[in-house]
Order: C-alpha cells, then structure tokens, then sequence
C-alpha cells in the first residue's frame, strides 16, 4: 500500500508542476524526478500485482534515470553555487546507461549485480547531500540558507523515520513506513521550491498543517456517513486517509487538466469556468480592461474640446492688444494645457503596462537615469551624488520602465528642494528572509512628508503639489509591482524623503 502512496503521490507532484503555466529549471527538474520516482515505485507495485515482465522494466528504468535526476536536481536546486555541474550528470547518466546495458548479459545473474545497484544510487545520495552540506556551510546567513537548512532537516527526519522499517524486516507486526515518510518529504520540498521566499518554518508548516487537517476532515466524514448509514465490509482506515490525501492534493492539478479539456471542446464557453475557479482574479481583468476603455472615451471627450478652447485662446491673444487680456489669454492656455497632461497621465495610469523584461544591470540603469537628470538642467544649489555597488547580479525587469520610475521619483525629489540639496541615488545588494535581491535608494534633503502625505503618496490622484495630478507614483508603484518588485518610502518633515525599490532576483 505504501508504495502505492509514493507513487500515486511522486505523479501529482509530477503532473502539477508540468501543468504550471510558468516553471522555472527547479521545478522542471524536480518533476522530472518525480516521474523517475513514480516509473520506479509504480513498476515495483504492478510488478507485485500482474508479475509482468513490461511493470519490472519500468521499474528498472525509473531506478535508473534516479540518479542523473537527482544530481540535476540538486545542481538546479542549489543555483548552480556548489561542486556539482552538468559534468556529474552527464557521468551520471553515463553510468546508468552502462547499467542499462549489463541488465542483458550474464552480470545480471551476478549476486552482487542488486546490491551493487542499491549502492550506485546511495551513493548518488550521499553525494548530492554532501553538495548541499558544504553549500549550508558556504552560504552566509539568509533564505537560501535557511531553506536549504530546512531541507536537511526535512531528510534527516524522513531518514530517522525510515529506519523504523528494521522492525518490519526483523519480523515485528510493525508497518514499513519509509515510503510514506518519502512521500511527505516530497511534498514538503515541493513547497519549498514553490514558494522560495517563504521566510519562516513555521509558515511552511502551517501548509502541511492545512493539508493534513483536510485530509483527516475528509476521512472523518467519510467514516461518519459509512457509521450512519451502515457498511457491508469494513474499510481499512489508512486506506480511505490514503485515498483522501490523494483527493486533496490532486485537486489543482485535476482543476487545470479539466479547465483545458473544457476550453478545447467549448471555447466559446471558457468565461463560464473562469468564473467558477478564478473570478477575483477574471474580476480584476474586467476592472483594469474597463477602465482603460473608460479613460479612452473620456481622453476623447476632454481633448477635442481641450483643443479647441487652446486653438481659440492663442487666436484671441494674438488679436489682443490689452495686456489684462492677454494675461487671462495667458491663463486660459496655460490651463489647457494643464487638463491634457491630466489626461495624459490618466490614460498612462490607465492603460495596462506590457512589461518587456531581459537582464539588465542596475548600476547601467541608475547612471542613464543621471544623465537625463543633469542634461535637462539643475536648478541652482541642486547637486546629485550616485553610491553604486560594484558588482551587483543582473536582474530581469524592463529596462526603460525601470528609468521612467527613477526619473519620476528623482525629479520629484528636485521639487521638494526649492532652496537647494543633493539628490543621492544608491543601489545595494539585498540578502533577507525575503529572497534575494537588488535595492535602490534614491534620497533627497528637501522639505519632507507628514506622516498622513506618506501613508497617502501611493494612491492614484493623492499629491502635495499645489499643480500636481497625482498619478506619477501611483504609476511607479504599478510599474515595480509588475517587475517583480516592491517600492516603498521613509519621510521626515523638513529633512527630506527617501524611495527604496526591491527588484528580486530570477529564482532559477
């Protein structure tokens, strides 16, 4: 039954990540190896069944692809910082094809020819853990290491638990319970690839905690109509909890399986299954798609008009010969002027923001930003100051939409300096809890928030310009969120204000 479990367990762990739109090589690798895993329980379990020679092959081909698997796994799992490379599974693999290929001569027969296989893939083990004890003890303290940490853990208990099988072997009415405890392992290294800037245990455990309270939920009740209504046989317990387990954690990938099937033979009708299983999210879609057709038609109803009162305004001057008339000639212009800028901004708010990541280096992005800021010329007693990091990793954003939110801010920053002070912009590299990643400060020493301005300056049409629209760092926020970013700021009155933006690191 166990390993019925484990294999049933190793092809939803499998299918669920290969189904996930967006995957990155750990969780490729990992399913892959799951795959491995399942050929190799799933063969020995059908094997045990139909004793069929096509059930042992699999079995034997999944034991086999173990190995590279693994050492892929760890390599990728491990972001490429430790002693393994695709070398070790290129040899790997190589040794495994040579015990492909032993299986079909007389070797076979050899009685050292098992004991031998069962070292091969120890020992790969035994190597791939090595790699990540040396990466533990490498790696200055932060997520990575912290979840590494909880990944020896997590096999060190899975180990401890399986040496509880001496009692099954030795003749104890004692159940095997290694293949279990490798089930769970698998689950839990699943949320752990699946969520690597999960800062605490605890929150980790919180997950198993919600999925084992499922589970037991749904036993119970099973149980509890079978008790109502009466049973013609009794029914093992373990087997319905196995088969409530199954149930839980194959729904998501059951929900796109299923929401693909449906697409293909109805198209017309995919709204209906998007509402069933996504409506906040399709609710957000329709929201941010309404109110760009909005701002459209109000930017098309504003401008002609905006248009023609400018058009009209500079004629009447320059017909005008008083100059109290002209100067509300002035006015009218100017406001003109004024509204298609509010609009302007509006439709940028507006509109979705088609982000075109690559690679970019920061420091690349920040002294570009300089050279828009001190060409378009300072106002007097306005210096700017740069602080980059030598050396800072690459990250994935779009590179212009990245500017146009340094611009922003920076020019920002020299508003709030009318008498003058310096503008510094800094970049850093960032090692929490939170993940890796790149940060960038950019500091003025002008006139300061409050702390009710501050709460505030991210809110669309919120601005302490006495002419401004309020759009500009509500775009900015918009902008580092879709970058896979954060941006937030400190304020003191009368000493200046400060933007940090986060941009995290790629995982994988």
């Amino acid at each position: 039954m166990e390993l019925f479990i484990l294999a049933a367990v190793s092809l939803t762990i499998a299918v669920s990540l290969l189904l996930k739109k967006e995957k990155d090589a750990v969780q490729v690798s990992f399913a892959l190896l799951c795959l491995a895993l399942f050929l190799q329980k799933g063969g020995t379990f059908f094997d045990g069944l139909f004793e069929d020679p096509l059930w042992r092959f699999l079995s034997n081909t999944g034991f086999l692809l173990l190995p590279p698997l693994l050492i892929e796994f760890s390599r990728a799992m491990l972001r490429g910082r430790s002693f393994l490379s695709r070398r070790e599974v290129a040899a790997a693999s190589i040794a495994s094809l040579l015990w492909a290929a032993a299986w079909f001569t007389p070797l076979a027969r050899e009685a050292w020819f098992g004991p031998g296989l069962v070292a091969y893939l120890w020992l790969t083990i035994l190597y791939c853990l090595g790699a990540l004890f040396l990466f533990i003890r490498g790696r200055a303290p932060g997520v990575e290491r912290t979840r590494m940490v909880y990944v020896t853990m997590a096999c060190a208990i899975t180990a401890a638990v399986s040496l509880l099988d001496i009692f099954h072997y030795l003749g104890f009415r004692f159940p095997p319970v290694s293949n279990l405890a490798l089930a769970g392992l698998l689950y839990f290294v699943l949320i752990i690839i699946l969520h690597p800037r999960l800062p605490e245990l605890y929150e980790i455990m919180v997950r198993g905690l919600v999925l084992s309270v499922v589970t037991l939920f749904a036993t119970g009740t099973f149980f509890f109509i079978l008790g109502l209504f009466g049973t013609i046989e009794p029914i093992y317990f373990t087997h319905v909890l196995t088969a409530s387990f199954l149930i839980v954690i194959s729904y998501d990938p059951f929900r796109v399986i299923m929401k693909k099937v449906f697409n293909y033979f109805f198209p017309e009708a995919k709204d209906i299954f998007s509402s069933i299983y996504g409506f906040d999210q399709e609710l957000e879609r329709e929201k941010s798609q309404l109110l760009e057709e909005m701002a459209t038609a109000l930017a098309h109803e504003i401008r002609n008009p905006l248009g023609s009162i400018k058009g009209a305004g500079q004629v009447l001057r320059s017909e005008e010969a008083n100059p109290e008339n002209q100067k509300l000639l002035d006015v009218i212009v100017e406001e003109a002027d004024r509204l298609n800028n509010v609009v302007t901004q509006f439709m940028n708010y507006a509109k979705p923001y088609a982000v075109s990541p690559k690679l970019y280096d920061v420091n690349g992005i920040i002294e570009k930003a300089v050279e828009v800021i001190r060409v378009s010329g300072l106002p007097e007693g306005i210096t700017v100051e740069t602080d980059l990091h030598p050396g800072l990793p690459r990250v994935y954003v779009d590179g212009e939409q990245m500017k146009q939110v340094i611009l922003n801010i920076a020019f920002n920053g020299i508003e709030a300096m009318p008498d003058g002070g310096t503008l510094t912009l800094r970049t850093t590299r960032i090692e929490s809890e939170e993940g890796e990643a790149v940060g960038i400060s950019i500091r003025d020493t002008g006139k300061g928030m409050s702390k009710e301005a501050l709460q505030s300056i991210f809110k669309p049409f919120f601005t302490t310009k006495e002419r401004g629209v309020g759009l500009g760092l509500s775009i900015c926020q918009r902008i580092v969120k879709n970058n896979n970013g954060s941006i937030r700021a400190k304020s003191i009155p009368g000493q200046g204000s400060i933007f940090y933006i986060r941009l995290n690191l790629p995982q994988g």
